[in-house]
């Protein structure tokens, strides 16, 4: 019913700058929170920095100061600027929503994109 659709991972060296964006279509009325989330091999999966819809912020203190979170609530977009990157930020990110379908549903439901890769290394 609702897809994440994440784009703009990629290579890059360290120092540089990627930007990462994520929509959400289907059926939604409501998203509640949106953010961005990482995997880096053999580690599990950690919180990079998410944005609740009345615009509060939350970030990973490995990423405060590099990356801004941003959104689009009219659009369910979601995007993460990522600058100064480092090697250590290398892992698959994934788009994060939590969603109501229709105005009458008892609870929001978790979805996730497909992930996109971001590698930095020179």
């Amino acid at each position: 019913q609702v897809q994440l659709v994440e784009s703009g991972g990629g290579l890059v060296q360290p120092g540089g700058s990627l930007r990462l964006s994520c929509a959400a279509s289907g059926t939604i009325s409501t998203i509640n929170v949106m953010g961005w989330y990482r995997q880096a091999p053999g580690k599990e999966r950690e919180l990079v920095a998410r944005i609740i819809s009345g615009s509060d912020e939350d970030y990973a203190d490995s990423v405060k100061g590099r990356f801004t979170i941003s959104r689009d609530n009219r659009k369910n977009t979601v995007d993460l600027q990522m600058n100064s990157l480092k090697p250590e930020d290398t892992a698959v990110y994934y788009c994060h929503a939590d969603v109501k379908y229709y105005w009458w549903s008892p609870a929001y439901v978790d979805h996730w994109g497909q992930g996109t890769l971001v590698t930095v290394s020179s």
